[in-house]
């Protein structure tokens, strides 16, 4: 019964239209996977179905049809005692009939009897995302609405709009009041879930493997059904799909030749989470906010790609919400840093090859301490395979100098060029091999992350378009404006909606990526985004917290928490955000007062050269 459900991702696809060179721009960010094919009772897809790379331009106006193998609408009929879904698209006799007194299913091959004293609700669904099973009952969640946002390598790219929850099992008008209370307080958490953004899915492509991943397994392996062949870390409904189982791209010319830039974050289920209620790693060496980021690109027949990550500091260490603007961080079991750590970076090892940490923390401070505890932590391990390398951000770039972060490519250079890219060449050969990653890190994973890995990922492309001579070896991507201007738009979507999801907020210094500098806009952007994570983090995200563990079988449904309402907390809420908006004021003014002392010293330079 696997068959009946989509896998979902947490992606995030970004389009907009392309301008001179550019045809079409689009972004693609996994932020979590929900599974790959969202549709019912389908027979195994084929090798194309299963996500095999092609050589095709992507566009939104072409190619967006799913494949006729998976059924892509579905009709709900609401009996009194069971929910069926009818396949509307011809490709299948059966129904799935979901007894509502106890979620148990079976296949029928007709609906039930209809006359004047049945009258069931009908609507369309678009696809069952899975079972969810607690104390009393079960509720099965389908997928209501979607759009389509594009297509990835010719397949069709879906955005999660509607989410319906069905709930099974009338035992709940007999159960105990304590029964009662929990299951209040869970349904209270489903319609946060409800109201998740950032869920996307295909039909018949799988989107949680890299493209070097996918060739290396073979054809055999890509014959498999979709959920057979996801990778468990990006599979967001894999906990709810149990009880059922037996791309940001931009698309451009540079000179004469198209090239085809597709851009996919892959967010782990592994440590889930908001921003200050997930942080560090636990006891497995599994971090919070990590994301596999892939960039891939196809021009003259060949198609490369290259994976870098991102996740918080891998070691046992939080940030407590305690309304203050920056709450302290406090690193846990400080004994058992080095060996969390290493259990991270194996695994690493295992599925990447050789990494490189970057660890863009400032060097004094709250994150000094972290940063301390970090280096010597992996002091250990450090090895020709494993390298640690600490780039102050804020201290060397400041908030505007973000070209000095060519100091830290020229740290990491032989690295990249030693461990090299994916590509494959016409004929579908493997000519290079990717043999290593760069795992990057701040805080967040966020900001000066995003920065940071946008510069690493311009350095591969120009590489690789230098490889297959659509960039000649002495041309850079800022040769071609246009290319260049949605190049840097593609990176900062990106960073945008892993921001999005992680934070609540957009990404700051986003101007920076998208213009190559940065503006007064941007850094009031950026107040305003500082302030809403403020609101978010103490008010808003221990709910959503809850509501995704919940949806990944974190929960333990025979506990239920009381979480009483302080009675001052009114007035230390007030009181910490005047604090938290004074701070935040003042910071904007440095800022403003930066960027103009910047430009009156430009000025002054200009005069002087002018006057001899």
């Amino acid at each position: 019964m696997a068959t009946i459900a989509p896998l979902l991702f947490h992606p995030i696809l970004h389009f907009s239209e392309a301008i001179p060179l550019l045809q079409s721009i689009h972004s693609t960010l996994f932020r979590s996977p929900t599974a790959a094919g969202p549709y019912p009772f389908h027979s195994p897809p084929t090798p194309t179905a299963a996500g095999v790379l092609g050589h095709h331009t992507m566009s939104v106006a072409t190619e967006a049809c799913p494949s006729p193998k998976l059924h892509t609408r579905l009709r709900l009929w609401e009996f009194a005692d069971r929910y069926v879904f009818e396949p509307v698209d011809g490709l299948a006799d059966l129904f799935l009939s979901v007894d509502r007194t106890n979620g148990s299913m079976s296949l029928v091959e007709e609906l039930p009897p209809r006359g004047p004293s049945t009258n069931p609700k009908v609507r369309i669904v678009f696809g069952v995302i899975g079972v969810l099973k607690l104390a009393v009952r079960s509720y099965f969640l389908v997928i209501t609405g979607r759009d389509c946002v594009g297509s990835y390598l010719g397949h069709a790219i879906f955005k999660l709009t509607g989410l319906k929850v069905l709930p099974c099992n009338n035992s709940l008008n007999t159960s105990s009041a304590e029964q009662k209370k929990m299951e209040s307080e869970f349904s209270e958490l489903l319609d946060a879930a409800e109201r998740t953004i950032g869920l996307y899915f295909s039909y018949d492509v799988n989107l949680t493997l890299t493209s070097q991943r996918l060739h290396d397994l073979g054809d055999q392996f890509k014959s498999l059904p979709l959920w057979r062949q996801a990778e468990p870390r990006f599979l967001w409904n894999g906990y709810l799909l149990e009880p059922l189982i037996e791309n940001k791209s931009i698309h451009a010319e540079i000179g004469s030749e198209k090239v085809n830039v597709t851009l996919i974050a892959r967010r782990c289920t592994r440590r889930i989470g908001t921003r200050m209620w997930r942080r560090g790693a636990d006891p497995e060496g599994y971090a919070a906010n990590f994301v596999e980021s892939e960039q891939i690109m196809q021009s003259k027949e060949f198609t490369a790609s290259y994976v870098q990550v991102r996740g918080s500091m891998p070691f046992l260490w939080e940030q407590i919400v305690d309304l203050t603007y920056k709450p302290s961080f406090d690193v846990v079991r400080v004994e058992e840093a080095p060996r969390v750590l290493e259990r991270h970076f194996h695994d690493l090892q295992k599925k990447y090859g050789a990494v490189v940490a970057v660890d863009l923390v400032n060097t004094h401070g709250g994150e000094g301490r972290l940063y301390e505890r970090y280096a010597k932590s992996i002091e250990p391990i450090l090895s020709e395979d494993i390298r640690f390398v600490h780039f102050d951000f804020h201290q060397i770039c400041g908030h505007i100098h973000f070209e000095r972060l060519s100091q830290l490519y020229d740290q990491i250079e032989d690295y990249l060029k030693k461990h090299r890219y994916f590509l494959l060449n016409s004929k579908g050969e493997k000519m290079e091999e990717q043999t290593g990653t760069v795992r990057t890190n701040c805080v967040d994973c966020l900001d000066r992350t995003n920065v940071t890995q946008s510069m690493i990922g311009r350095k591969i492309l120009e590489s690789q378009l230098q490889k297959i001579s659509v960039l000649g070896d002495n041309n850079t991507i800022s040769d071609y404006p246009a290319f260049d201007a949605d190049y840097k738009v593609l990176w900062a979507n990106h960073g945008d909606a892993i921001s999005t999801q992680y934070s609540g907020t957009p990404a700051l210094k986003g101007d920076f990526v998208r213009y190559g500098k940065r503006t007064t806009q941007g850094i009031l952007n950026d107040l305003w985004n500082a302030m809403a994570r403020y609101y978010l983090n103490n008010f808003a995200d221990g709910t959503k917290q809850d509501a995704m563990d919940l949806l990944q079988g974190h929960h333990i449904s025979s506990v239920s928490r009381d979480m009483p309402t302080p009675t001052k907390g009114l007035i230390e809420n007030h009181a910490s955000f005047r604090l938290a908006f004074a701070l935040l004021l003042a910071a904007v003014i440095f800022l403003i007062m930066s960027l103009r002392r910047e430009n009156v010293a430009k000025m002054y330079m200009m005069i002087k050269i002018a006057n001899g």
